[in-house]
């Protein structure tokens, strides 16, 4: 069991330098202190996902290319996620209009490498 995540959570990347926002596309009818619970299908890059600042891995070729142009030294660039997939490790036993409930111990993967992890549910309720 988890706390539920909703609308305006802030998750956090192991390669960025800063939180992003969750927004809730998957449904809108579930609520949760007043704003749309998430499922493990809020998942999208830009779209349910928000870029982390800057990126520091060596796997984003954005970051590659800075690294090259600065003759070597680690230089971060603009995070656009590439998430993987949904959300790992969810609630299944609570479903919002089918979907497994996003809960702050779910993960997402990057496909640079990061790990994306809830930082902040958006609230507190604990699902049972």
């Amino acid at each position: 069991m988890g706390v539920a995540v909703n609308m305006g959570a802030q998750c956090m990347c192991t390669f960025g330098t800063g939180p992003a926002p969750i927004k809730v596309t998957s449904q809108a009818k579930a609520l949760e202190d007043g704003k749309p619970a998430a499922t493990i299908q809020d998942a999208a890059p830009i779209t349910n996902v928000g870029p982390f600042a800057m990126c520091t891995t060596q796997t984003n070729p954005a970051v590659a290319a800075a690294t090259a142009a600065a003759l070597g030294v680690p230089t971060p660039a603009p995070c656009v996620p590439v998430t993987s997939g949904m959300w790992i490790q969810p609630n299944t036993k609570v479903l919002i209009d089918g979907k497994p409930a996003l809960t702050q111990d779910c993960k997402l993967m990057c496909t640079y490498g990061g790990q994306i992890t809830i930082i902040n549910p958006g609230q507190t309720k604990v699902l049972t």
